[in-house]
């Protein structure tokens, strides 16, 4: 969440609406990063989540590409390890985390307390990655959990759910280490969550992957620079560090279209390989882009792509070719793209929420 929500909760409070200029900043430049991916395997065997993260079950997957500034390769690499593993079963998506830590500290117990004012772990979940109806689950090393849904990003003007409850979730974490102790080092805290596929089916949209099924997922770190004080830690006062697996280039986790993809497969040594329309749908994201600067500078939507200055033909990397089309008027817009690499249409509107039909 981080200082996205403050801003946009005293924007509303002041005027009633976030405006275009705070909404639509220079910060939401258009996405030209490559996410990341995981492949995620069933589980072998049953869990016990207890934040140690040394079943077998864990021992055969692999760990995730070490976290990196939430702006990616332009900032300096983290001073700290952070990585996640992921399996799943017909009931259970499970995270596994590790975050190297000298000195593990918390302070918030209250279940959906604002837990990036402690340092935390986040996972962010977009089951079908149309970038609305999706999840945040936030963890700190005393267990606590802060969760909620969000219909649509905070830039589309949308408020976070925070009394959604992820129903049956299982959790834990294990320090080795002590908590909140200033006088020795530690060496990390891990967090094993289980979250249960039915508490991610939100107005009854079934969220159960079957195998190939492809999520957008992100996960991030909030980390404090602190000062110890007569025995206490003391966050210094300058901003957060916001490490993340999967780069957004901006410092805002609420653009889901720039989160990493989770494979789900039943397949011993599956492969990666991103579906065609997905590559097509950073043509898509461009005409967003354009019609967010367009109407800040015009006070409306463009009604053509010519306008936009946008052409409906492209040829991608791999001489693909693309057509977009667009029909807009003042107040809105909804663009669409096929491609002679994939059948069907994917389409975009003010909103980013993305369709699709495509196969």
């Amino acid at each position: 969440m981080k200082k996205m929500i403050g801003i946009f909760i005293i924007i509303s409070t002041i005027l009633g609406k976030t405006t275009f200029a705070q909404t639509f900043s220079n910060a939401f430049k258009p996405f030209t990063s490559t996410p990341k991916h995981y492949i995620c395997y069933r589980a072998k065997g049953g869990l016990l989540i207890d934040g140690k993260i040394n079943e077998d079950s864990w021992k055969q997957v692999a760990w995730s590409e070490d976290f990196e500034d939430i702006e990616g390769k332009a900032k300096p690499v983290p001073r700290l390890r952070t990585r996640v593993k992921m399996m799943w079963d017909d009931q259970y998506l499970y995270i596994a985390a590790e975050l190297q830590e000298p000195h593990v500290w918390a302070t918030l117990r209250n279940h959906d307390a604002i837990i990036f004012h402690d340092n935390d772990f986040e996972v962010f979940i977009d089951p079908d990655g149309d970038t609305h109806q999706y999840y945040e689950i936030e963890i700190n090393a005393l267990n606590t959990v802060m969760d909620l849904f969000m219909g649509k990003p905070y830039r589309n003007g949308s408020e976070a759910l925070l009394n959604w409850d992820t129903k049956g979730i299982r959790t834990a974490v294990h320090v080795n280490g002590t908590l909140n102790n200033s006088k020795d080092t530690d060496k990390e805290w891990t967090v094993e969550m289980a979250i249960p596929f039915t508490a991610l089916s939100f107005f009854n949209n079934s969220a159960r992957p079957s195998d190939n099924t492809l999520w957008r997922i992100n996960f991030s770190r909030v980390e404090w620079d602190t000062d110890i004080k007569n025995g206490e830690y003391v966050k210094q006062q300058k901003p957060e560090n916001n490490w993340v697996w999967s780069p957004q280039d901006i410092i805002n986790m609420h653009a889901p279209e720039r989160w990493g993809y989770l494979l789900f497969t039943t397949q011993p040594k599956a492969v990666f390989q991103l579906p065609a329309a997905e590559d097509a749908k950073a043509y898509l994201w461009k005409i967003y882009y354009a019609q967010m600067a367009y109407k800040y500078s015009n006070g409306k939507y463009a009604a053509t792509l010519e306008a936009l200055k946008i052409p409906a033909k492209e040829t991608g990397a791999n001489g693909q070719v693309y057509y977009l089309s667009m029909e807009g008027i003042s107040a809105q817009f909804t663009a669409s793209i096929t491609g002679s690499n994939f059948h069907g249409t994917v389409s975009i509107n003010q909103e980013g929420k993305v369709t699709s039909n495509s196969k």
